[in-house]
Formats: C-alpha cells, structure tokens, sequence
C-alpha cells in the first residue's frame, strides 16, 4: 500500500492517481532500491518537452524558432524543475536509502528535478496526455504568462549547437565517460564532441545536465580562442 502521507502530496499536484503504486514509484531515489524512479524519469522528461513545447507554440505566435527553443530549454532545465518541486514540497515525500538521507540529498536540484520528471511520467501512464497536459500547464502557469528573460538568456549547450548551426555544422555529441562516487553522492563525466572542428572537451557535473553543460561551456571556450 502506499503511505498515506503521499495524499497530501496529490492534493498539492492536484491530481490523485488511480495507480498509487506509480507514484510511488516516481518518488523512489535509486538509492532506495532497484524498483526506483530512473525509467520514469526517462518518460517525464520527454513528456515534459513535448507539453511545454506544444504549448509555447501555441501560445506564442509571434516568437522565431530559435526564441522558443530558449524558452523551453529555460523551462525545462533543472532549475526550474527544481522551483517547481520545491512548491509542491516534494523533498518530504521522497524515498531514499540512509546514506542519501545523511548527506540530505533530498535538498540536491538534481534529485528533486529528476524526481519531478518522473512523477510527470507517472501521471502520463496513469491518466494520458490530456490529464499530464493539464498538470504541467497548470504548474509552469506563472512562468509561461510571464516570458521575460526566459527567451533570452541562453545555457552552454544552447550557445554552442547555435555556433555550430551558424557554421552549418552538425551538433555536438555527449557522452559519459565515467560515474563515480557513491549513489548519493556522484560526480559525472562527460565528453563533448565536435568531429568537423577536431574538438573534444570533458565536463563534470553532479547530474549528467550539469556536467554537459559544463563540457558544452569548456568547448565554447576552445571554439572562441
């Protein structure tokens, strides 16, 4: 059964799942157990692009291609993913092993983003696209109404596929080199790769984000030396 503090949880997402046992799911850091939270991740964070995208677009008549793509990058980055979970209070409701909840992983950005993806996962496979569409618009509200900024301010990755589609390039590519660390505390890294300018960077990062943008970041840096 799920405990029933995860009723307050759904009160303040404003949905209640017929499947408990998906969000409960959502809310397992890996360090709990193999039954975790990771693939739902995987499945919220497409979810989420696609609802937020669909959404600026329509929304946004007037904006280019390239001013909705900063948009979106901006709304769905682990920042602001972050905000939101903080709101919904989603830190209390986490499931993790006693070494993550020592060191207080449940404050960590990443954690609480990644674990938001996948409750957005989870809502998707327990109610469809219209039940998560509603959600996510509902909670990205305020900072869909208010574009501000968001449009213009652009992160590593976004700079650098943009210098590279202004020099008819194709984009980068990122992959990890290497996770090390324990499982509540891990430092990831990752090799950012660009064949046609013979560059390779390496980033690192506590999230597989954070660490591609710094390796986005670093290549910039050898593109503009």
């Amino acid at each position: 059964m799920i405990r029933t503090s995860f009723d307050k949880f759904q009160k303040g997402l404003g949905y209640k799942f017929k499947n408990p046992t998906l969000l409960r799911e959502a809310l397992t850091h890996r360090s709990y157990g193999p039954k975790n939270n990771e693939r739902l991740e995987f499945l919220g964070d497409a979810v989420l692009n696609c609802v937020i995208a669909n959404k600026l677009y329509q929304d946004f008549d007037y904006m280019k291609e390239g001013d909705l793509s900063r948009f979106r990058s901006n709304l769905v980055n682990q920042n602001s993913l972050c905000k939101v979970a903080i709101k919904l209070n989603l830190q209390s409701f986490l499931m993790m092993g006693t070494g993550e909840i020592n060191s207080e992983g449940f404050k960590k950005p990443s954690i609480q983003a990644d674990a938001f993806e996948a409750v957005m996962g989870a809502i998707y496979l327990d109610g469809g696209w219209r039940a998560v569409e509603k959600i996510i618009c509902q909670l990205f509200e305020s900072m869909i109404s208010d574009p501000r900024g968001l449009t213009t301010k652009k992160d590593p990755k976004t700079t650098l596929q943009e210098i590279l589609q202004g020099r008819n390039l194709s984009p980068p590519s990122y992959e990890i080199q290497a996770v090390t660390g324990l499982a509540h505390k891990q430092t990831f890294e990752v090799c950012c790769s660009i064949p046609k300018l013979n560059i390779t960077s390496k980033g690192k990062g506590a999230s597989r984000r954070a660490a591609e943008q710094d390796a986005a970041r670093l290549a910039i840096k050898i593109i503009e030396q």
